[in-house]
């Protein structure tokens, strides 16, 4: 699950990890070249010699920073050979002190960024955590055995930044209303009404009542599928003829809740496609006859960068939640930060498989923890 982007933000951490450590590994080699100089000052040459063909297999950038410096060392010792190991100091110390610079990580977040894109993660979305992760490091001080740590959670902290929605709890608003209405959104073979289905039974497992509105009058089979899950769910099904006015299958769906004391009305409704508009007027009629408490957008977690286009669609009328169906192979993954980045609304699950219990309530630092690491 999400390997695609897993495996570009591990490069992406090793790669400037690396930068670092190239400094770190020269820093601690010239403190060892420099307790010889002091205890045998008199081989100042072959240290610097020594010294020479490390720097030498350094970068460029960094043999540009310590070169010329060591140069004036092999300068010293030549004249002054006593005054050869404070230089050395000075040596060390300007390498620890170096700074990532812009020219140090911009090649590895450019390549970062291209890979989200494949990642399915929208443009916009991929330059905030470029622009995140080089605002976190360049000029940063960094320690030995710290740099990967610091990117890490550099990464991971824009990662919940784009995730920081607010946390919708269902338990706690039906104890607020009753019964709370939940209207199920989606394009076609999303996989919204098996997704309704896992939303039921996932509320019937923590002993909640639950009443379906076979809401989707246009598709064929519809009315049959949603009763076949309501009868292995053991939960009752409110509906019309196909054809029937959606709306108003909902609305009665809505009254015998209220008779029965029933907690939750999960309301199914027909896919959209953006060139219907009729199926888009039906939807808002819907919304203003019954006023469901909350809209649920169930979005094909596989269909890319198209998943913020479906979200601005149905955002017509008002998206206040998301769920998000085949993550379970889904090797990339990027339109759940995408749609999150462009809604502002909480996700309440991932559908992970075929069974009813192949549902799991989001949970934004396990998300963004399997994608980092940690």
């Amino acid at each position: 699950m999400f390997g695609f982007l897993k495996k570009k933000f591990s490069q992406a951490i090793e790669s400037l990890s690396k930068k670092k450590e190239e400094e770190q590994k020269l820093e601690k080699n010239l403190e060892k070249i420099e307790e010889k100089l002091e205890k045998q000052p008199e081989k100042v040459e072959e240290v610097v010699e020594k010294a020479k063909a490390l720097v030498e297999k350094q970068s460029p950038e960094l043999r540009e920073v310590v070169g010329k410096d060591l140069e004036g060392v092999e300068k010293v010792a030549e004249e002054k050979p006593s005054e050869s190991p404070s230089l050395f100091r000075k040596l060390i110390k300007k390498i620890t002190e170096k700074k990532l610079s812009e020219s140090d990580v911009e090649p590895i977040l450019n390549d970062l960024e291209t890979g989200l894109i494949e990642g399915d993660v929208a443009y916009e979305v991929a330059g905030k955590i470029k622009s995140d992760l080089k605002n976190s490091l360049v000029g940063k001080e960094v320690g030995r055995g710290e740099i990967k740590s610091i990117v890490s959670n550099s990464l991971k902290q824009s990662l919940l930044d784009i995730l920081n929605v607010p946390i919708l709890d269902l338990e706690e608003n039906v104890k607020k209303k009753k019964p709370y209405t939940i209207l199920f959104l989606g394009f076609n073979g999303s996989g919204k009404t098996t997704t309704l289905a896992k939303v039921g039974k996932w509320l019937v497992g923590k002993n909640y009542s639950c009443v379906f509105a076979a809401g989707d009058t246009f598709r064929a089979a519809s009315l049959e599928q949603l009763e076949e899950h309501a009868e292995k769910i053991k939960v009752d099904v409110i509906k019309h003829k196909y054809g029937a006015d959606p709306a108003a299958v909902i609305f009665d769906a809505i009254q015998h809740a209220q008779s029965k004391g029933i907690h939750f009305v999960l309301a199914d409704s027909a896919g959209r496609v953006h060139t219907n508009r009729d199926l888009l007027d039906e939807m808002k009629k819907i919304v203003r006859v019954n006023k469901p408490d909350l809209k649920v957008l169930v979005i094909d977690s596989m269909t890319g960068n198209d998943a913020v286009l479906q979200a601005r669609m149905f955002n017509e009328t008002g998206v206040d939640a998301v769920i998000f169906t085949k993550v379970d192979v889904n090797e990339k993954g990027g339109a759940i930060l995408s749609v999150t980045y462009e809604l502002k609304k909480p996700i309440l699950f991932l559908c992970n498989g075929q069974r009813y219990e192949d549902i799991i309530s989001f949970n934004a630092e396990d998300f963004v923890n399997n994608l980092v690491g940690g």
